[in-house]
């Protein structure tokens, strides 16, 4: 199988499965998990070194193991490889170039004079793969020092601190669209239709042991005057059912019950007696409430 499948397509074949596996078992969210994770892409490029290492040893190995063929083994070796196709051929022949390899007959002329109890030494140049690859990473030192150092490129912090300014337009973009988001500071009056609606039902189902159904009061104060117990207006009324009246004698806390979004529509709704006639009336408790900023924007 493995002479049937070329080198020059069994690297990158081995590298993307390699890199595919790892995509599919890191979770780095939109972006690529080499561009996420740095330690992803060394990780990645440890395993090419390795795979192209490997792929130079063998094709070393079956140079030596071919020199060292008879002439009729040479033959036969040769037919099998002349019925390849040309261009294979002649990647392999490229390939093999590129390991600036000499043959067994040649090595006589790069021995050096070292022995060592027989061993000898051979003085190989460096593969041309490995020595451009040494050189690109030169090349790539220099780009880098005058990128980040001379003309002060976006290092990681710069990225950092853009990603956060980012991340906080995004929060806020979709507080916009959560309705379960709001609080005391961000809740408004709802008028939409759906909304008052869904208040009502939760008014109904929850409220009107204490207020009746027609908010004039029971147990709990009357809704339907100007005076409040903790105050008025959306926000106070949003605070008041989320966290509970007064201590010992007030409303629960509905927070641990309802969302804060049904909040809102409850006290939406609630506003909407302010005004109106009731049919049995409770005094009324509390003091008048002004909303000063409804009268701050009426000067204006």
């Amino acid at each position: 199988m493995r002479n049937l499948i070329p080198s020059w397509i069994r690297v990158p074949l081995v590298f993307f499965i390699i890199a595919g596996i790892a995509e599919y078992t890191i979770d780095s969210g939109e972006k690529p998990a080499f561009i996420e994770q740095p330690m992803v892409l060394l990780f990645l490029l440890l395993v090419l070194l390795i795979i192209i290492a490997i792929e130079a040893i063998v094709a070393s190995i079956k140079n030596v193991l071919y020199q060292s063929l008879d002439a009729e083994a040479k033959a036969r070796f040769d037919a099998q490889n002349a019925a390849q196709p040309k261009l294979v051929r002649w990647i392999n022949k490229t390939y093999i170039k590129l390991l600036d390899s000499k043959a067994v007959e040649e090595e006589h002329e790069i021995i050096l004079d070292h022995n060592y109890d027989g061993i000898k030494e051979l003085d190989n140049n460096l593969p041309p793969w490995w020595l451009y690859g040494f050189y690109a990473s030169i090349v790539f030192a220099a780009i880098y020092l005058v990128r980040f150092h001379v003309f002060n490129g976006e290092n990681q912090y710069d990225e950092l601190e853009s990603d956060l300014a980012q991340a906080k337009i995004d929060i806020e973009e979709y507080k916009k669209t959560a309705k379960d988001l709001v609080d005391f500071n961000t809740v408004e009056v709802l008028t939409d239709a759906g909304d008052l609606k869904a208040g009502q039902n939760l008014y109904e189902t929850n409220c009107i042991a204490c207020h009746k159904v027609d908010g004039g009061g029971g147990i709990g104060p009357n809704l339907t005057d100007k005076h409040w117990i903790l105050g008025g207006g959306i926000k106070n009324v949003f605070k008041t059912i989320s966290e509970g009246g007064r201590d010992g004698k007030g409303m629960i806390a509905w927070k641990q019950s309802l969302k804060p979004s049904e909040i809102a529509q409850v006290a939406s709704y609630v506003l909407q007696f302010e005004g109106t006639t009731p049919a049995e009336p409770k005094a009324a408790e509390g003091d008048v409430w002004v909303d000063e900023n409804a009268s701050a924007e009426a000067e204006n």
